[in-house]
């Protein structure tokens, strides 16, 4: 179906870094310290949203820890507890109101019961 140079040539692509911009390299090296490649995207947005220098410090003072089992939740965790997400306020709730629908030049139609009275 494919020619075998081009299954090459997408094999040796895939093989390639995809890494363009220096917050995707910094989520990416602290996936690799603290060992949990399956959530790089994660670090990477944490790398957009604050410092590499403090997101790399909390990484590696996670690392270095032996007694602890999921290095990634205890990141999370660390980093919550130093810079708390600023909370959001939230709007007042509108009241419902329900609105008659009025047609304008609206023409009346006979009904059944018109004619019954």
């Amino acid at each position: 179906m494919f020619d075998k140079d081009y299954l090459e040539t997408l094999k040796a692509r895939g093989k390639q870094s995809h890494v363009y911009r220096q917050f995707q390299d910094i989520g990416l090296q602290l996936a690799d310290i603290l060992g949990d490649r399956p959530h790089k995207a994660l670090y990477i947005k944490l790398a957009q949203q604050h410092d590499a220098s403090i997101l790399m410090s909390i990484a590696r003072d996670v690392a270095d820890r032996k007694n602890v089992a999921n290095r990634g939740a205890y990141f999370m965790k660390v980093l919550h507890e130093r810079y708390p997400l600023p909370k959001k306020e939230k709007a007042p709730a509108k009241k419902k109101v329900a609105k008659k629908i009025v047609k304008k030049n609206a023409v009346k139609r006979p009904t059944n019961l018109d004619n019954n009275q």
